[in-house]
This record gives C-alpha cells, structure tokens and sequence, in this order.
C-alpha cells in the first residue's frame, strides 16, 4: 500500500494538484460538536442546508462506511496582483480572486476524477478486487478543511480557513473517499502563533473570537448566500466589494510562500479583475449570464449580484455614479430597486 500511496502522489502532482495526503474518515471527531455549536448560536444565518444532514457533515465516517481513506488535494489558485489593491478604487468593483475565471469546482472535479480512475486501475493490477472510490469538491456534506487539517495539508487558522506553509492561503479542495487502506500521514499543527492579520482586517468583525466566524457579518456570505436586502448598518462596510472577501486570506504572512496558479483557468479574466461598477450596474439578465458563464459567479443570479453592485455604487462617493442608481430605483426586483434607493440616498 504504501508503494500504491507513493505512486498515487506522483500521479496526482502530475495531474495538476499541488499536494496530496492521506487521512482517515473518523480522524475528525472535533467537527460534529464544533457544528452543533455553529448552527445553536445562528451563526450560519440563511445557509439551513449546513443543519440538513448533519449526521453526515458531523462525522465522514457516516458519509460512505465502506470508506477506508480518505485522500485529500489542494490545488493552487494563487493570484499574481494583490487583490487588496482594487479596494481603494471605489468607481471599480472587488471579486473574489477565485471567482475571476472559471468555476473551480469544474476544474478540480475533472482532475479528481481522472486521478481517481487511475487509482482503480492501479489497485486493481494487484488485487482481484478493484476499489470503490467517490469524488467531492464542496458537492457533498463533507467536513474539508478538517479533513485537510487531518491529512496534513494544513491548519485552520484563526480565520478558520486553512493555510499551508507551501500555498499559504490560496488553494482549493477536493477529496477521495475510498474503500482501500491506504498509509495515512500526520496532521499539520498550528502556525498561527500570536498574529491577528486575519481577525483584525476583517471589516465588518465576522470573528467573535480566533478561530470561530459568524457568517452573518461576513462579507462572503453577505454577497453570495444572503438572499434579499442586507441589513443597512452592514453596507457600508462592504465597500466595492461585490462577490466574496479576500480580506483575511491576502493579509495572512504565510502567503510568502505562496505561488502563482499555473492553471490558466484560475487567472483573471480582464473583464472581470477590476471591473467598472457602471457597466456592472447596467447588466440585464441575459447579459449578466453571459458574462459570467463558466462562473461560479452565474449561480447567484442577476438581482442579487446587482444588488451587490449597488451597495458599492452607493459606498463609491461618486456623484457620477448616482445617475446609474436612480435608474434602477424602479427595477422589477424588489431588492435591486431598495439598494437603488440606498445608493441613491448615500450619493446624496
């Protein structure tokens, strides 16, 4: 197994991942209780799907008993600008690094899988029993950043995302569940040490405490998850961002280490790295799916995504800007038309 194991490395790295360690399904006995505590205190806000199936979210093990292992891989999305820099030009909007080309979870699916195939046929060369096997990239209840921890690949840090000391903080996840026994590695510890950076950047304190989120002040969640008007003392503080945060990731020194992604389809596209709020603000439907297909960007819909853009029109101080939201003051979308009115107000 262990040679089945060095191979399995080998053949991942060669597909694409930047690394690959093994666990078990039950080395994460913290999560159920660290869950129940999550989803008792609210701080999940609208995302329910995190309380349905718990059993599962709680505990790997129950997932797929046959599971034996558990492989985890990370795969690099460094960004070559500092996406922090687009913070201070207010007439522009902030995405999401990962969101400024294709949708990850496409990508890393597609290389789960081949490496997955390849593992079947491999094991299967030396056993009359191939194994099972089952793919996840943030599809399934499954616990990954724990996992990840368990493996080795990292640590949660205080912002509760994982870093690495090789990627630093910009990597994503999948897993392979599987019925074979394979050697497991060691679980990372905690780099963290004394540093803030992550908790103290936060601009809406999404972080009651090192090591715990709220997702209803976080600005992830507040442009992505949260559906209909966001509570008016929070909108200010979003700022131009318009999907997702980078805030904590981008602060943290273990990026130091990091590299660019050397996947292209992780690398911005130009019409999306600093995009004008205007012509953002302007998009109907159709034009909003066009723009953003093969985006994990599409999934949030038109309304919501512009309702976003308007609260950073509103955030800009661009009296230029304010004709772009009046014109909206009216839109069949109710939320739209309320941030419209917000902006309208704010620009005034």
């Amino acid at each position: 197994m262990q040679d089945l194991k060095d191979r399995l490395i080998a053949q991942a790295l060669a597909d694409g991942f930047d690394a690959c360690r093994i666990c078990r399904p039950w080395d994460v006995p913290q999560v159920a209780g660290r869950l129940a505590a999550f989803l008792e205190s609210g701080a999940h806000g609208q995302m329910g799907w995190l309380a349905e199936r718990s059993h599962w979210r709680g505990d790997p093990a129950a997932l797929w008993p046959e599971a034996r292992s558990v492989i985890m891989l990370a795969e690099n999305y460094g960004p070559s600008h500092d996406p922090l820099e687009v913070l201070d030009q207010r007439d522009r909007a902030a995405i999401s690094v990962y969101a400024q080309n294709r949708d990850y979870h496409d990508v890393v699916k597609k290389r789960l899988k081949r490496v997955g195939r390849w593992l079947i046929d491999a094991a299967a060369k030396s056993s009359s029993e191939a194994p099972e096997i089952k793919v996840f990239v943030d599809t399934a209840p499954v616990p990954e950043k724990p996992l990840g921890a368990a493996a080795g690949l990292g640590w949660q840090g205080k912002h509760t995302n994982l870093v690495s000391r090789d990627l630093g903080s910009w990597f994503f996840l999948g897993s392979i569940f599987t019925t074979l026994n394979l050697p497991a590695d060691a679980a990372e510890r905690d780099h963290c040490g004394s540093c803030r950076a992550c908790l103290d950047v936060c601009p809406t304190n999404a972080f009651p405490a090192s090591y715990r989120l709220d997702a209803r002040r976080c600005i992830s969640y507040l442009t992505i998850e949260h559906h209909g008007p966001v509570d008016e003392a929070l909108r200010p503080l979003l700022g131009n961002r318009i999907y997702g945060c980078d805030d904590c990731l981008a602060v943290c020194p273990w990026n130091k280490f990091a590299q660019t992604a050397a996947e292209v389809k992780y690398h911005p596209r130009a019409e999306l790295l600093a995009p004008r709020l205007a012509e953002l603000a302007a998009l109907d439907d159709a034009a909003f799916r066009a723009l953003f297909s093969g985006s994990p960007v599409k999934r949030i819909g038109r309304g919501r995504f512009v309702r976003n853009v308007l609260y950073a029109i509103g955030n800009s101080g661009d009296a230029e800007l304010r004709g772009v939201a009046q014109g909206l003051c009216d839109d069949a979308d109710a939320t739209v038309a309320d941030a419209a009115r917000w902006a309208v107000s704010r620009l005034d």
